[in-house]
């Protein structure tokens, strides 16, 4: 993985993203002040899940698209719009799943645990993201799980929704998958000592 954090900060390129990401970092204290409860640690994940994609330097379209979606996902859960709008919860378990599936995969890619998505067939490539989403997906619902044990029980879990969900996660993951040669070109990246052009 290589940084892109301090040398690009507020650079015309991650603007629109950075913009997002600012808004995240004030919803995390705006939501832990006013909701209280779970939005803390729900707020902090989406923090964590808008600040990955700029150290991965991802193209600026699929750095947006992660970070406004990761917003809305965090506020969506502590207005608890999961359970209140019909198959708003499915939508994102396909949409954003899917996109943090791509953002997996290229960490894996970065790390050489699997091969760039631009050196592997289509179909391989979809299959890799098919499982990145579910395994996404099982870490979430065990999250889940421990948080209507052990936080708070009004976090809604029940075995018809986690399979539902994990469906959607393995779909969004297939279906990111066939894009995944083009999210994943043009990227931002600066190694130890490099500097943008001027």
């Amino acid at each position: 993985m290589i940084a892109t954090l301090g040398p690009t900060f507020l650079r015309p390129t991650f603007l629109v993203a950075d913009v997002v990401r600012a808004l995240t970092l004030v919803s995390l204290v705006v939501a832990s002040i006013g909701w209280g409860g779970t939005a803390f640690p729900v707020m902090a994940l989406s923090l964590l899940g808008v600040v990955v994609p700029r150290m991965l330097g991802l193209r600026p379209a699929f750095d947006v698209l992660v970070c406004v979606l990761v917003l809305v996902a965090g506020w969506s859960s502590v207005f608890e719009w999961y359970t209140s709008l019909f198959l708003w919860d499915k939508f994102f378990h396909v949409v954003l799943t899917g996109l943090l599936a791509a953002v997996l995969y290229v960490i894996g890619s970065d790390l050489r645990a699997v091969a760039a998505p631009s050196e592997e067939p289509r179909v391989v490539v979809a299959v890799l993201a098919l499982a990145a989403g579910l395994a996404i997906g099982a870490v979430w619902e065990m999250g889940e799980w421990l948080g209507h044990n052990f936080v708070d029980s009004a976090i809604y879990v029940g075995y018809d929704d986690t399979i539902g969900d994990l469906a959607a996660d393995g779909a969004g993951g297939l279906l990111i998958g066939f894009g995944l040669p083009w999210l994943s070109a043009r990227r931002t990246v600066l190694r130890p000592g490099e500097r943008l052009p001027r």
